[in-house]
């Protein structure tokens, strides 16, 4: 859920829990703390309302939720159109029966997403594509308007393309690859990136700090630094 705002009605018993950017929950008439494991009866109607930090919350069901699987996967592909419609007023999930054993509750503190960010982020492949990738740890950057689940676009001083080079060809990638597109504002590729389309990967974000991207709201501040 992106600044929160979803609401759901349970039509059976389902254990639910709610993680991520630390939007109030409430049930019925009820507060109820992030992170906490819920049981929700039939009628009862979860409503999420915005995080003060952060920006996607996560509601999890005991058993998953029962959506086709398209190539292996049930997630949402925006580029390419793949997978479930985005959710829409009215629509009814299937609960699933992924269940692999009993239920342990562990205390989970509140995640806070305020502060400075820095994250940790290896140099290359293609460091040498632009003039001076050092840059990119030198300066601070800013998330730009432009972002989603794609990637997040930086807003600072732009990076200067290694003179000569040309263009390369489309190259595969993985989350948190950092590119560098003409206009020399780095793009860190999120989930459903695409390929390179030719533009140089200069660096990429190490995969332990890839999830804290997701929470990074446009105009907040973050830092690079090499690993």
């Amino acid at each position: 859920m992106l600044l929160g705002g979803l609401e759901v009605e349970a039509l059976g018993v389902v254990w639910v829990c709610v993680t991520g950017a630390p939007a109030p929950i409430s049930v019925g008439d009820r507060r109820e703390p992030t992170g906490a494991v819920l049981a929700l009866r039939p009628g009862d109607r979860l409503r999420l309302g915005t995080p003060a930090t952060g920006l996607r919350s996560y509601l999890g069901v005991r058993g998953g939720i029962d959506a086709p699987s398209l190539l292996g996967s049930r997630a949402r592909d925006t580029l390419a159109g793949l997978g479930p419609e985005p959710l829409a007023v009215g629509d009814v999930l299937g609960v699933g029966h992924d269940v692999a054993a009993q239920m342990l509750v562990d205390a989970v503190p509140p995640a806070a997403y305020d502060g400075p960010v820095t994250l940790r982020v290896v140099r290359g492949p293609r460091a040498d594509w632009v003039r001076d990738a050092d840059r990119l740890v030198t300066q601070a950057w800013r998330v730009g308007a432009a972002s989603d689940r794609v990637g997040l676009r930086l807003e600072g001083d732009p990076l200067e393309p290694t003179p000569g080079r040309g263009e390369l060809p489309s190259e595969g990638v993985g989350r948190g690859a950092v590119q560098v597109p003409p206009g020399g504002m780095p793009v860190v590729f999120g989930p459903d990136h695409p390929v390179t389309g030719g533009y140089p990967v200069v660096g990429v974000v190490v995969d332990a700090d890839t999830d804290r991207l997701a929470q990074l709201r446009p105009g907040e501040e973050l830092r690079l630094r090499w690993a």
